[in-house]
C-alpha cells in the first residue's frame, strides 16, 4: 500500500542511467585534459590509430560535449551516435584483447592494490546506458522532455 504505482515510478527509471553517464564521459574527457591531450595521441599513435593528434582531440571533445548534453537530456539520441562510436572503437582497440571483466586484482601490495589492464566490461555497461536512453528516452528532467512539452502545447511557444 505504500509503495507507488510502478507507472509512476517508471518514467523515473533512466534518470540515474543518464546521470551517471553522462556524468561519466565528462570525467573521462578531464582526465585525458589534465594529462594532456598528445598524452593521449601518444597512446594512439602506439594503438597504430590514424591522425592520432586529430582523433585525440575528437574523442575528448565527443565525450565532453556529449557527456555534457547526456548529462542535460539533450538530444541524447543523437548525441548517443559519436558516443557510442568512441566505446566501439575503444572495445576493439584497447579493452578486447583483456577479455569481459574490467576489474583484476593482480596482487595487493604495501602501496595498495595493484589492478591488471582492463577489459570492455565499463565500455560495454556505457553502451547499454546509451541504448537505454536512446530507446526509452531522456526521461524526466531533462531538455528533451521540456522541448517535447513545448512542442506539444502552443501556449507555451508564445513568449
Amino acid at each position: 500500500m505504500g509503495r507507488p504505482p510502478r507507472p509512476a515510478l517508471a518514467r523515473w527509471a533512466l534518470l540515474p542511467v543518464r546521470l551517471i553517464v553522462g556524468y561519466g564521459f565528462i570525467a573521462h574527457a578531464q582526465a585525458k585534459l589534465l594529462r594532456g591531450p598528445d598524452v593521449f595521441a601518444n597512446t594512439l599513435h602506439g594503438l597504430g590509430v590514424p591522425a592520432p593528434l586529430l582523433m585525440a582531440w575528437a574523442t575528448i571533445l565527443v565525450e565532453f560535449f556529449g557527456g555534457l548534453v547526456v548529462l542535460l537530456g539533450a538530444f541524447v539520441a543523437l548525441a548517443s551516435i559519436p558516443m557510442a562510436i568512441v566505446l566501439i572503437v575503444a572495445i576493439a582497440t584497447v579493452h578486447l584483447p583483456f577479455g569481459f571483466s574490467s576489474v583484476k586484482l593482480v596482487a595487493v601490495t604495501p602501496a595498495g592494490p595493484q589492478f591488471g589492464p582492463p577489459g570492455s566490461e565499463v565500455a560495454l555497461l556505457y553502451l547499454a546506458g546509451l541504448a537505454a536512453l536512446v530507446m526509452g528516452g531522456a526521461g524526466p528532467w531533462s531538455i528533451d522532455a521540456w522541448l517535447r512539452r513545448r512542442h506539444a502545447d502552443p501556449a507555451l511557444t508564445s513568449d
